[in-house]
C-alpha cells in the first residue's frame, strides 16, 4: 500500500531512480519530509503529466533537492536487493541496453506491487433450505461437492453444472464464502535418499558437494554422455544447498516442456520446485516472484527469465543443456542467460555448473583455459550402451516411391529398420527439425512461391490447420486453392518435407502403428506434453515424429530405433555455428535410442556423409570434431577465439535505412585487431514489414568492443523512423 506523500517544500535530499523504461540512466528525485526509501525500493513518482513506478537505485550526488520533483508515494520497500541491481548494471553494461530495460525484466510481474487480494473459497453452510427452495439434481451435486472449501469456479467444474447453480445455493445461504489462508509453499526434502549413484557419479556428485561447502564461486561443466545420470549428480548438490539453506536455481531451455524433468525432481526430493514460465497465470506469477523474494521458495526452475528473479539467499546455479541456443534472447534486452547466469553466480560469490552431453565451443574453451573446472561422466548410467549409429548415403540409396506414386522421405535402409523395430514391440522416433507440412509451397504452372508479406520468408503449409504461417512474424493465411498470381486452380504443390508430411508417409507405410506428432504445432502446451510423454512412457505410442522438441532430455526406455531424416538441414545458411549446432543436435536425438537394457540403434540420412560432422557421429568421435572446428575458429579468429557484435538498423523506409546505415558505416571504428562487415541486407532482409541491414564488428579477444559500440553510435544520430538493435555476442545471424 502506498504511504501518503509530502509537499515539495518539504524535500529534503534527493535519490536516483531508475524508471521501467528504455533511458540512458537514472531521474533525480527528491525525498519528501516524513518518507524514508533506500535502495531498492519500488516508489511511485512523476515523469511529465505521467506517474510511473521506479527503483531507488542509490543517493543523487550533488543535486540541489529543492529544485526537484518529490517522490509521490513509496510502493514496495527493498523489492529488490543490492545483489540484483548490482546484476541489473551488469547485464545493461555488457549487452549495451538500457538499465531500465534490463531492470523492468526484474520487476515484470508488476502487480507484486499491489497487496495480494486474499482467495476466495465457497463450502457448506450450517443452514438448511430455505422455505420454498427447489432441490434439483444439479444443485444437489454442488452440495455433495462442497464437502471441503474450494473456488466458486473449480466447485462448479466439479459438479458439471454452471458457475450460476453454485451462485444461487450461495444466495439460499446454504453455501458460504470463506477466505482461504495463505499456504506455505512446499519445502523439497534434501534429506530423502536419492537412487544408487555409481563411483563415476558418486565422485562426480562429491565434489559439487565440495564447491557447496566452500560457498565461494566456481563454474563446474558436468559434462558426461547421454543418459550418463547428469541429473541425479547435480540434484546431490542441489541437495546440499538445501541443508545449508540456500535457494537453488535451474535454468532448463524450455521449462513448458521438462515434465519429465519435474517429475524426476518431485520423486527425489518429495515436493516439486518452484516453477517460473511463460505458462503461469498472473496470480501464480505474483505468488511466485514474492516467494523467491522471501527466501519460501527454496528451488526455483525456470527458463532464462528466471535469472533475474530477486534472489535473496542464492547458493548454487545450474544451467542444465548449457549448448542450448534458446539461452539466448533475441529481442528487447539482447542476452544469453548461460552467460550471464556465470556473471550473477560471480557476482554472489557461490557455484554454479553447467550440465550437457554436448558442450558449447565457448564453455569447453573455458576449460581449456582454466577458467572452469570439468567432471567428466563417460559412460550410461546402469551398464546401458551408447546406440549404434549407422549413416545412410541418400545419393547411393534415395527414398523410394510411395504406394500413391509420389516420391518419400525415407530410404529403403530406414523403412526396413522401422518395420524390424515395430515388429518387435519395440519403439521409434522419426527427427526433422522442420515443423509444419512444407516449407515451401509454389505454383506448377507460373512458378510463383508464396511468401510472406511481412518478412523474406516463404510461407509454410501447415495442412492439419489448412492454413499457411510465417514461422518469423506469425502472419497466417487460408490454404488457397487457386494460384495468387496466375490464378491457375489446382496447381499449387507442396515443396520439401515437414513432419506433417513425414507423418502421412509414415501412416501409408506403416497404419497399423500407433503414432505421436512430437512438435510445437501439435503439442499445444505443458498439459499436452505431459500426456504425450505419459503415452510413450506407458507404450500407448509405437512411434514418434518430431522436431527438436524431442531431443531435450526425454527419457523413453522402450525406444531403441532414432532415424534422422535429413540430417544436412542443419548445415545450411552460412551460421558460423552451423556444424557445432548440427553435431550437438543430433547427438541429442541420438541419445534418446537404446537408455536402458535394449541396444539402441540410429540411421542418420545424408546426401554428405564425408562431411565432419558426420563423420563424428558415425564415430562418436566427439572430440576429433571440436578439434576441427576448434581450428578453424581461431584460424579465422571467430568465437570464442574472437569477439563478434552485429549491429542492425530496422524501418519501414528502406531509403531512410540505407542513409541511415551509410551513416554508421562513416564512423565505424578503425584500429588494430578491428574489422567492421557491412552494411549489408540481413539475411531475412524484411522481418516484420521493417527492411534491415546489419553490420558486424570482429575484434580480437583481448579487446572489449563494448566501448567502440558505445562511442560508435553515440555519434550518428539516427532519424526517429530508424531503429538499432545491438546484439553482444551474436548468436543467430538471420
Amino acid at each position: 500500500m502506498a504511504r501518503a506523500q509530502s509537499t515539495a517544500g518539504e524535500a529534503r535530499r534527493a535519490v536516483a531512480v531508475l524508471l521501467p523504461l528504455p533511458l540512458a540512466g537514472t531521474y533525480d528525485y527528491a525525498v519528501p519530509d516524513g518518507m524514508e526509501v533506500a535502495p531498492g525500493d519500488v516508489v511511485q513518482v512523476p515523469l511529465g503529466t505521467r506517474a510511473l513506478w521506479g527503483v531507488v537505485w542509490g543517493a543523487a550526488e550533488g543535486i540541489d533537492a529543492a529544485r526537484l520533483k518529490p517522490i509521490a508515494a513509496l510502493l514496495a520497500p527493498q523489492a529488490l536487493p543490492e545483489i540484483s541491481r548490482r546484476f541489473v548494471d551488469w547485464v545493461a553494461g555488457y549487452t549495451l541496453s538500457p538499465p531500465g530495460a534490463v531492470m523492468r525484466m526484474a520487476l515484470s510481474v508488476t502487480g507484486v506491487l499491489e497487496p495480494e487480494r486474499p482467495l476466495l473459497a465457497v463450502q457448506r453452510s450450517a443452514f438448511a433450505p430455505p422455505q420454498g427452495f427447489r432441490m434439483t439434481p444439479s444443485r444437489q451435486r454442488v452440495l455433495e461437492a462442497a464437502c471441503f472449501p474450494l473456488p466458486a469456479a473449480e466447485l462448479a467444474r466439479q459438479a458439471a453444472v454452471g458457475v450460476g447453480v453454485v451462485e444461487a445455493l450461495l444466495r439460499a445461504g446454504l453455501l458460504e464464502r470463506i477466505k482461504l489462508p495463505a499456504r506455505p509453499w512446499p519445502r523439497p526434502a534434501p534429506e530423502l535418499p536419492g537412487p544408487v549413484l555409481s563411483p563415476a557419479q558418486s565422485a562426480a556428485a562429491a565434489a559439487l558437494c565440495r564447491d557447496i561447502d566452500a560457498a565461494d564461486y566456481r563454474v563446474t561443466l558436468l559434462d558426461g554422455v547421454t543418459g550418463a545420470g547428469k541429473t541425479e549428480v547435480y540434484f546431490e548438490a542441489v541437495a546440499e544447498a538445501l541443508r545449508r539453506g540456500r535457494q537453488v536455481l535451474v535454468l532448463l531451455p524450455e521449462i513448458a516442456l521438462s515434465q519429465q524433468w519435474l517429475e524426476r525432481f518431485r520423486r527425489r526430493f518429495g515436493e516439486p520446485p518452484v516453477a517460473w514460465h511463460s505458462e503461469l497465470t498472473g496470480r501464480q506469477r505474483r505468488l511466485a516472484w514474492r516467494a523467491v523474494q522471501s527466501g519460501e521458495a527454496a528451488v526455483v526452475v525456470g527458463a532464462r527469465s528466471a535469472l533475474f528473479l530477486p534472489f535473496r539467499h542464492l547458493g548454487l546455479i545450474v544451467v542444465d543443456e548449457e549448448h542450448e541456443a534458446a539461452y539466448k534472447q533475441e529481442e528487447g534486452v539482447i542476452y544469453h542467460a548461460r552467460d550471464m547466469a556465470v556473471v550473477r553466480a560471480s557476482l554472489g560469490r557461490f557455484p554454479i555448473v553447467l550440465v550437457s552431453a554436448t558442450p558449447s565451443l565457448e564453455t569447453l574453451a573455458n576449460v581449456e583455459a582454466g577458467r572452469y573446472a570439468v567432471l567428466h561422466l563417460p559412460a550410461r548410467h546402469a551398464g546401458a550402451s551408447l546406440p549404434q549409429t549407422e549413416l545412410v548415403d541418400l545419393r547411393l540409396q534415395p527414398p523410394e516411391r510411395l504406394p500413391g506414386g509420389e516420391v518419400g522421405w525415407l530410404s529403403p535402409p530406414l523403412r526396413a529398420a522401422l518395420a524390424e523395430t515395430l515388429a518387435a514391440g519395440e519403439q521409434a522416433l522419426l527427427f526433422l527439425n522442420r515443423r509444419g507440412y512444407a516449407p515451401l509451397t509454389l505454383c506448377r504452372a507460373c512458378g510463383f512461391r508464396l511468401q510472406c508479406p511481412n518478412c523474406t520468408a516463404w510461407l509454410v503449409e501447415h495442412r492439419l490447420l489448412r492454413r499457411l504461417q510465417c514461422h518469423h512474424c506469425g502472419h497466417q493465411m487460408p490454404l488457397p486453392t487457386a494460384c495468387p498470381s496466375c490464378g491457375t486452380e489446382g496447381r499449387l504443390a507442396a515443396c520439401g518435407p515437414g513432419v506433417e508430411r513425414l507423418a502421412e508417409e509414415v501412416a501409408l507405410l506403416f497404419p497399423d502403428a500407433r503414432r505421436a506428432l512430437f512438435s510445437s504445432d501439435a503439442i499445444g502446451g505443458p498439459a499436452a506434453l505431459a500426456e504425450a510423454v505419459a503415452a510413450i512412457e506407458q507404450r500407448r505410442i509405437d512411434l514418434l515424429i518430431g522436431t527438436q522438441i524431442v531431443a531435450k532430455g526425454h527419457h523413453f526406455p522402450h525406444l531403441t530405433l532414432v532415424g534422422v531424416v535429413d540430417a544436412d538441414l542443419g548445415l545450411l545458411g552460412g551460421d558460423l555455428r552451423a556444424g557445432e549446432r548440427s553435431f550437438q543436435l543430433i547427438a541429442q536425438v541420438a541419445g534418446r535410442a537404446g537408455r536402458a537394457e535394449r541396444p539402441g540403434r540410429v540411421l542418420i540420412q545424408t546426401s554428405d556423409p564425408e562431411h565432419p560432422v558426420m563423420q563424428a557421429l558415425a564415430r562418436h568421435d566427439r572430440e576429433a570434431f571440436l578439434a576441427a572446428e576448434r581450428q578453424g575458429r581461431r584460424r579465422q579468429g571467430l568465437p570464442p577465439y574472437g569477439r563478434l557484435v552485429a549491429l542492425i538498423l530496422a524501418g519501414h523506409d528502406p531509403e531512410q535505412v540505407d542513409r541511415a546505415a551509410q551513416a554508421l558505416a562513416r564512423r565505424a571504428p578503425r584500429g588494430k585487431g578491428i574489422q567492421v562487415l557491412g552494411p549489408a541486407p540481413a539475411p531475412l532482409a524484411i522481418l516484420r514489414g521493417r527492411h534491415r541491414r546489419r553490420f558486424l564488428l570482429k575484434t580480437a579477444r583481448d579487446l572489449l568492443p563494448q566501448a567502440l559500440v558505445r562511442n560508435w553510435v553515440e555519434a550518428v544520430k539516427l532519424p526517429g523512423g530508424v531503429r538499432l538493435s545491438v546484439d553482444v555476442d551474436p548468436y543467430s545471424f538471420l
